[in-house]
């Protein structure tokens, strides 16, 4: 595994392990499709969170949740369907996708949290 691999399933773990203490629960994680990868699919109450971590060591070209372009979020939602088609229980829930922008010390880092951060009309 390359460092930078080994450095976003880090941070990722620490974003899953953030969003479990604000009260989500993990449903999936990783769910890797052709189109697309969903980081993180969480319960918060009956709302399914499909949810995109990013992280930047450097705000010099802008935080992570910035580089969630609509390339990007065309990719979440499409996965987001998938999943969804392959857990039909789940599929008539209200779904949200959040991102989590992770930034500073990989081993420990700073999270901002955006709720709702883009909705299916804006990929």
């Amino acid at each position: 595994m390359s460092e930078a691999r080994r450095r976003g399933a880090g941070v990722e773990a620490a974003a899953r392990t953030h969003l479990l203490r604000a009260g989500l629960a993990e449903v999936a994680a990783n769910a890797g499709y052709r189109l697309g990868e969903l980081d993180l699919v969480m319960r918060d109450g009956d709302t399914v969170v499909f949810v995109e971590v990013r992280y930047r060591a450097s705000a010099d070209y802008g935080g992570g949740a910035e580089s969630v372009d609509r390339g990007k979020r065309r990719r979440i939602v499409r996965a987001a369907q998938l999943f969804l088609l392959q857990h039909p229980a789940l599929a008539e829930d209200f779904c949200r996708f959040d991102v989590v922008d992770a930034s500073g010390d990989p081993e420990s880092p700073d999270f901002t949290w955006y709720r709702d951060a883009f909705r299916v009309d804006d990929a």
